[in-house]
């Protein structure tokens, strides 16, 4: 181990080899409070940007435009601050052995830090949103926005293809891994072999937990709400992940030169301070369970990048801070990216 190091790239380190670590320290921008942490233990807030880097390298690897937008980054020598990841679940008690809903995600995210800072209400798509920042960096490591959404608002027909698509779902956070999110959360650090040992159980939550859908299933879940047959395919993966951009109009305008597929507009939030866009997502092949019992394969959506540009608030005794919050009608446009499942 390298102990000049901060301690977070030391963990990456053994997690992902030298090589791609080396390469997610030159293309992501690191609280540098966390660069200043050394020794043979790592912070919670370390635990989750080390967390967030490997959720964010995932990405990049199911979504061919981002990966191309951050090594252009790279080769310009300018680094992507990560906003958020984007994750969806489904608010369903009997989902096999995986928690309802945002329980699955929230019971990692609390012992790294997060707490709720926000709710948003996704009614035309019949989901919830929630927005989740890490206390001691709320404006510099990554928030989580975790979608809920609600079978119970749909048809009885959509309803028992959810249940059949998600009954298998199977918990992937072990009894270890458990107890050392409980030893975080008491200690609000953990010895670097623990946290080697947590990290890829903690990772492998943001993946699909349930077995191939049948293909009938998700034609009836595509035909009520795109958001689910997404669900159904893709899980708990990050459906986005994004970078904070200066001024996102420009960085949409300079994407679309350059070719790439982008969202024809850019969202505003209501107050002005918040304004979104989106590569289109990625298409990608899934393979579904067929009626007389073999695989189809089919291409549905996948994952895709999103920017964002951030105002501040208006100042409170002399202190701006970034206005952090996200924006119902903002959320849903966005969430229409995932929406095209193609023919």
């Amino acid at each position: 181990m390298n102990t000049h190091q901060p301690v977070v790239q030391q963990t990456l380190d053994r997690l992902l080899g030298p090589e791609r670590t080396e390469r997610l320290f030159r293309v992501l921008a690191i609280p540098a409070g966390l660069l200043e942490e050394s020794g043979e233990r790592i912070s919670r807030a370390g635990i989750a940007q080390a967390l967030n880097m490997m959720l964010f390298e995932d990405l990049l690897e199911r979504v061919p435009d981002a990966k191309r937008y951050a090594e252009d980054r790279l080769r310009a020598g300018t680094k992507i601050l990560h906003d958020h990841g984007a994750v969806r679940t489904v608010a369903l008690a009997s989902m096999g052995s995986l928690p309802s809903g945002e329980e699955a995600i929230t019971r990692l995210l609390r012992p790294l830090g997060y707490s709720r800072n926000g709710v948003y209400p996704l009614e035309r798509l019949k989901m919830t949103g929630r927005s989740y920042a890490q206390a001691q960096y709320p404006e510099e490591l990554a928030q989580f926005f975790i979608s809920e959404l609600h079978p119970d608002r749909f048809s009885a027909e959509f309803q028992a293809a959810v249940g059949r698509v998600t009954a298998s779902s199977a918990d992937p956070l072990t009894a270890r891994a458990n107890s050392l999110l409980n030893e975080l959360d008491a200690e609000r650090s953990l010895g670097v072999d623990k946290a080697v040992e947590l990290l890829p159980v903690l990772a492998s939550c943001f993946r699909r937990q349930h077995a191939e859908p049948a293909l009938a299933d998700y034609e009836i879940l595509l035909g009520e709400s795109p958001e689910m047959a997404w669900i159904s395919t893709e899980g708990n993966a990050f459906n986005h992940a994004t970078d904070r951009v200066a001024d996102v109009d420009q960085l949409a305008a300079e994407q679309k030169q350059l070719g790439r597929a982008m969202k024809a507009s850019v969202e505003t939030s209501q107050s002005g301070r918040v304004r979104q866009t989106a590569f289109l997502a990625a298409r990608v092949q899934r393979r579904f369970r067929a009626a007389d019992g073999g695989f189809a394969e089919k291409e549905v959506p996948g994952s895709f990048y999103e920017f964002i540009t951030r105002l501040p608030l208006p100042a409170e005794n002399g202190k701006a801070r970034l206005d952090l919050s996200f924006d119902s009608s903002n959320a849903q446009a966005i969430f229409k990216m995932t929406a095209n499942a193609g023919s």
